[in-house]
């Protein structure tokens, strides 16, 4: 399989989120030492902070793709603006199956595989091309090859501890099936995915079935959902923002030809009214997109590189020329078969606002490294979030 030139020296799978602390404004010395009594200000800084807990999970492999287990705080090289951050935590995440394949590995690490947390989340995200298919039939035929192949991916090599939701996007944002290891259920909701079936939107009366982590609990009720995903940007901004609310790496597989602006000269560009608001969420919400072509082999196509960006900037990957989607399904859930979970406090000043750019490297030169770009803070995702 033919897969895109990187621009960072990659394969270390590394996606984060900013998730604010319960007190998102509190009055800190420069030294961030515990908050002074109400009665005792600090001396030394008397402007407000927001503090940020800062999740990077990362997937540190060899050159030939195998996952790194039993690295430490000391293994990694997190920076902002330059700087080096000490880290907090780091704990490792991966599916029980791959650890007892490792036993070896794991045996000389001294990692308890039984302390490992284990699931893994993927959505799995149809790009609706029945409106295409009427200038290009074709792309509805590979819509239908890929829906096969899902459902095989699905049948086959699902692990117990795997949740997968099922999403589709035409005129509005929809939820086929929330997480779930219901494989049947999974088929089903593909399926309908496949065949744009409209869902019955997200009324009260569908989240009384929810149990467990959900997309669905915290999307836009009943016609909201509709009125506020009249554009696949907006659709995926919500169901990153949504799938944020799950601690961990969230991997979203999407089926489609690309979407975004042409110039005439044939070129793509972002639409800068959408795109950025779009990838900010899906980067400070640990949801990394893998973005699979149906655009057949051979096929070069200026929306290619859409989507190659929006791979590039999430920590994700671009799928192309390729015989059969079940191949990059399945390399999905092997570059996921595990990740570190890195934390660190990361503190803005109250009047400060933006997309903080982050860095990881490892000590070992040899280790292959993915990044996504970073998060954003302050004021302006809060405002951002309350306007949705």
């Amino acid at each position: 399989m033919q897969r895109r030139i990187r621009l960072a020296s990659a394969a270390v799978v590394l996606s984060l989120g900013a998730f604010l602390s319960l007190g998102s404004s509190l009055t800190l010395s420069a030294q961030q030492p515990a908050p002074p009594p109400a009665d005792q200000p600090s001396a030394q800084f008397q402007g407000q902070a927001n503090v940020n807990e800062v999740l990077l999970d990362v997937l540190v492999t060899d050159k030939k793709g195998n996952v790194i287990v039993g690295l430490n705080k000391t293994d990694f090289v997190v920076k902002e603006n330059g700087k080096p951050i000490d880290l907090t935590g780091v704990t490792f995440y991966s599916n029980r199956h791959y650890l007892q394949e490792t036993k070896d590995l794991t045996a000389k690490t001294g990692l308890d595989i039984d302390k490992v947390p284990e699931s893994r989340y993927f959505i799995l995200f149809f790009d609706d091309q029945k409106q295409s298919s009427a200038t290009s039939p074709v792309l509805l035929s590979q819509q239908v090859q890929a829906g096969i192949q899902a459902k095989k991916w699905v049948a086959e090599n699902l692990l117990p501890n795997d949740y997968v939701a099922v999403a589709s996007f035409d005129y509005k944002l929809k939820i086929q099936q929330d997480f779930t290891h219901d494989t049947r259920a999974l088929q089903t909701a593909i399926d309908d995915a496949v065949r744009g079936h409209d869902t019955e939107g997200n009324w009260p009366s569908r989240l009384a079935k929810v149990e467990g982590p959900s997309l669905l609990v915290n999307l836009p009720r009943g016609n909201d959902l509709r009125d506020k995903t009249a554009r696949i940007y907006d659709g995926i901004r919500l169901l990153a923002d949504s799938a944020g609310h799950v601690t961990g790496r969230k991997n979203l597989v999407l089926f489609t030809h690309g979407f975004g602006l042409i110039n005439n000269f044939g070129q793509y560009h972002p639409d800068v009214r959408y795109y950025p608001p779009m990838m900010h969420a899906l980067n400070s919400n640990n949801v990394a997109v893998y973005a699979v072509d149906l655009v057949p082999a051979g096929v070069n196509h200026p929306l290619a590189n859409a989507m190659n960006q929006l791979a590039l900037e999430t920590g994700g990957e671009y799928y192309f020329d390729f015989t059969n989607f079940l191949s990059p399904l399945k390399e999905v859930a092997k570059e996921n078969n595990g990740y570190y979970l890195l934390s660190y406090a990361a503190t803005h000043t109250g009047d400060q606002a933006g997309f903080q750019k982050v860095t990881v490297e490892t000590t070992n030169p040899e280790f292959k490294v993915k990044a996504r770009e970073g998060y954003q803070y302050g004021r302006a995702e809060a405002e951002a979030k309350a306007s949705r």
